[in-house]
């Protein structure tokens, strides 16, 4: 049986961008779903359920950031924010956008930038084969069922965030480097680009912790990077817990130099 052919909706309210862009995705065998509105892009996402959403900020009805904010209400299905304003990104990523697509931009990025977040976005039960489980403190991570909970209540992460944390979460007690994180999670392409690592750290810290703006379990080091940790309460006896985990995982030279570093 043939693989299912990837649904990608992209909305923009520019009549010619929309075709160029819907015309270039179908020819790399991308089934494509059009929106000239946010509203009506709102309902794509909702009654076909696509894999990947490209999404214009400037469009009439509704702007792509309230599509954006409301998508995220039910939703983790990955976002690209298209727009030709730096503030826009960063405001794009914080209501919860994967990436983003700065006008004007080629086909060759376009794709790029697709094939990209669609292949973060893949999970597979053998994506993280160091552990099956982890818990650390009231924080559990169900890697078989991509499933996270803190307290017992289930807490909904969209595919960056959970690469994100699980890559932590297989580090903790230690400090990640930033480049590290960028490198794992996004690609080498993305190294130096802080400001996507902070906004999803911020994101994870919303949905995690009791009080963000005092995390306990994601700490950051300034001008280094970030630790995964029990909070101090929880800090005597066993506090990081692995079923089955693999010490050939694979570790960035930075995060192995830092390592050495402290023994």
């Amino acid at each position: 049986m043939p693989a299912k052919k990837p649904m990608i909706l992209t909305a923009d309210d520019d009549p010619h961008l929309l075709r160029l862009v819907a015309r270039n995705l179908a020819f790399e065998d991308y089934e494509v779903l059009t929106a000239s509105d946010g509203e009506l892009a709102l309902d794509q996402i909702e009654v076909h359920k696509p894999d990947l959403v490209l999404l214009d900020v400037m469009m009439p009805k509704m702007d792509g950031f309230a599509v954006c904010q409301r998508v995220r209400e039910f939703s983790t299905v990955p976002i690209i924010i298209v727009t030709a304003r730096q503030e826009d990104k960063v405001h794009g990523l914080d209501l919860g956008a994967d990436d983003y697509l700065t006008k004007p931009f080629s086909v060759d990025e376009l794709l790029a930038r697709v094939r990209g977040v669609l292949r973060r976005a893949q999970f597979s039960p053998n994506e993280h084969p160091y552990a099956t489980h982890t818990t650390i403190g009231d924080l559990a991570i169900d890697h078989v069922q991509h499933l996270v909970t803190m307290a017992g209540r289930e807490i909904m992460l969209t595919p960056i965030e959970y690469s994100l944390l699980t890559y932590l979460a297989h580090n903790a007690g230690r400090v990640v480097l930033q480049d590290a994180l960028l490198d794992y999670v996004w690609g080498v392409a993305y190294i130096g680009e802080g400001h996507l690592l902070q906004v999803n750290v911020s994101r994870l810290r919303h949905k995690l912790e009791p009080d963000p703006v005092h995390p306990r379990y994601l700490v950051t080091k300034p001008g280094i990077g970030y630790l995964l940790a029990a909070p101090p309460l929880l800090s005597e006896g066993v506090q990081v817990e692995h079923e089955r985990r693999d010490p050939d995982f694979p570790r960035s030279a930075d995060e192995r130099t830092l390592e050495h570093a402290n023994t």
